[in-house]
This record gives structure tokens, sequence and C-alpha cells, in this order.
């Protein structure tokens, strides 16, 4: 038998060694890393999609918020670098129905603003939640995630 073993060994050993093809190399990391993201709502029409990686939380307004306001003309967004503590006013949504203050639903320092809504602030009509995005904020407490609502939270909170 172990012949036989040595004879197909010393015949074939690329195939036994072989990387198979198709598979891609992702790094010493690619294993063991994970990315959890966490989507959560306040009362007040925010959501807040959480990146645990990067611990930064997107912020924009629900689907249901642009709805009730109409046709948006015009978002004040917060400004790059600026602390903001939760429940803060941290902007404006106005539309031709009416204006909206924007608080933010968790704490932190606001990395990024999506500038696009400066020139075209009907993004947050066609795509609120996605495209029309707010700001991202660096969470100085991931925690304050568990205190928002959950998706049936939200939706039982203004359809109550």
């Amino acid at each position: 038998m172990q012949a036989i073993l040595r004879a197909t060994y010393r015949s074939r050993p690329v195939v036994l060694f072989k990387k198979p093809s198709g598979l891609v190399d992702l790094g010493p990391r690619s294993q063991f890393f994970r990315t959890i993201v966490t989507k959560r709502y306040t009362a007040e029409h925010e959501t807040v999609i959480f990146d645990d990686s990067t611990g930064i939380g997107t912020i924009s307004i629900t689907d249901h918020a642009q709805s009730v306001l109409g046709d948006v003309v015009f978002v004040e967004l917060p400004s790059l670098g600026t602390e903001v503590a939760k429940g803060e006013q941290i902007g404006a949504v106005e539309s031709v129905k009416a204006a909206s203050d924007i608080y933010a639903p968790v704490s932190g320092i606001v990395q990024e603003i999506n500038e696009e809504l400066g020139s075209q602030p009907s993004l947050l009509n066609k795509s609120a939640e996605d495209k029309g995005w707010l700001c991202k904020i660096k969470l100085s407490d991931p925690s304050e995630m568990d205190s928002l609502l959950t998706e049936d939270g939200y939706k039982a909170s203004y359809e109550a």
C-alpha cells in the first residue's frame, strides 16, 4: 500500500499542493474579520446605520419623514469636525409644506457630510435613507445605539 501512495505522490505532487483556481487571498485577517451593521430609528424620524468596524454612524431622515414633508427644497447640515451630543439640533430640512429640525440620534464628531444635498436637496425625496444621507458621525459611545428604536418600534411610534 505504501508503494502505491509513494508512486502517486511522486507522479502528481503538484495536485496535492496546488492552490485551487478562482480563490482570492484576502489577507491574514480575512478569516476572522466580521462587521456588524446596525440600523436604528428615533421617534423624531431620524435613522442611524452603525458600522461597528469603523465606529461610524450614517445619519439620515426616514422615508416616512420625507413623504410627510413633501418636496424638499433646502437642507442645512452640521459642519465637519463638529462635536454633537445626542438630542442636539444638527441641521434642518425645509420643504414646500414645512420646515423640520434634525436632531443628533447619537453623540460623536461629524466626520463627513453629504455635500450633494446642497445642490440637490431632492435626493431626500428620491432616496432618503440611501443617497439622501445627511452626515456621518464617529460615535463617542456606541452603546447609545441600544436606546434607539428598532424598525418595528419606530413604525409603532407613528402608526399609533
